[in-house]
């Protein structure tokens, strides 16, 4: 089943990192050639269109993966912590990012030297595995963005990203929300009014609370059911 609901919003977080799976050498030829970098509060981290010369690992933090437009960008997902990004530029003959990353928290990046991870993928059995999972479950979860995107109505698509960013990204039904009005009617593709006008919806049909930047979900089942009817 794709998961075209709450869950087609975030990046899979996996319980045991893919670094776990590669042996002691590997691991130090891996730390060899790869550097950790800190990016501060709406950095970009990538520029899609730009040479890809490494693969990136969040190490801490919280990031948005999108396609630049004009005049509006397309968020792809929100990314947590302990998740792998750019893994779309491995297939040969593309030498650039299909995508741009920007931080919407301070974050801690690993950058892997890209021709060095080729070489893990390629030794190692396991680690290559799990890597081939990783993609797949990215293109499961971009079928559900898809489908959520052309198939739900705009209060749909809203209690989507609002049960995603409680289930998966804060783990509790009360949290301060990293994404402006504008991040929301990226991630949505619909427009800031639209976000605004809805999200008064929900709040006088006390569905959730907003105080400043923080929001309490209310009534999940509400939720849930205008998630499930688009």
């Amino acid at each position: 089943m794709l998961p075209s609901g709450p869950d087609s919003c975030v990046s899979y977080d996996y319980e045991i990192s893919c670094f776990d799976l590669l042996t002691p050498e590997e691991k130090e030829l891996l730390n060899t050639r790869s550097v950790l970098v800190n990016y501060k509060k709406g950095e970009m981290i990538c520029k899609q269109g730009s040479f890809a010369s490494h693969i990136m690992y969040l190490d801490k933090g919280l990031v948005k993966i999108y396609l630049e437009g004009n005049p509006k960008d397309l968020i792809l997902t929100i990314t947590p912590e302990h998740n792998l990004m750019g893994l779309q530029s491995l297939f040969e003959g593309n030498h650039t990012f299909l995508y741009s990353i920007s931080t919407y928290t301070d974050s801690v990046v690993r950058l892997v030297d890209i021709q060095i991870f080729k070489q893990l993928l390629q030794q190692n059995p396991l680690f290559s595995y799990r890597i081939l999972n990783v993609l797949n479950e990215s293109t499961s979860q971009a079928y559900g963005r898809f489908f959520s995107l052309t198939h739900k109505q705009l209060h749909g698509r809203l209690a989507d990203i609002l049960l995603c960013l409680s289930r998966k990204i804060f783990h509790s039904e009360y949290f301060d929300l990293p994404l402006s009005r504008s991040d929301l009617s990226d991630l949505t593709s619909m427009s800031t009014e639209s976000v605004i006008r809805i999200m008064k919806d929900f709040k006088d049909n006390k569905i959730i609370d907003i105080s400043n930047r923080s929001i309490t979900l209310l009534d999940i089942a509400r939720l849930e059911s205008i998630s499930a009817t688009g």
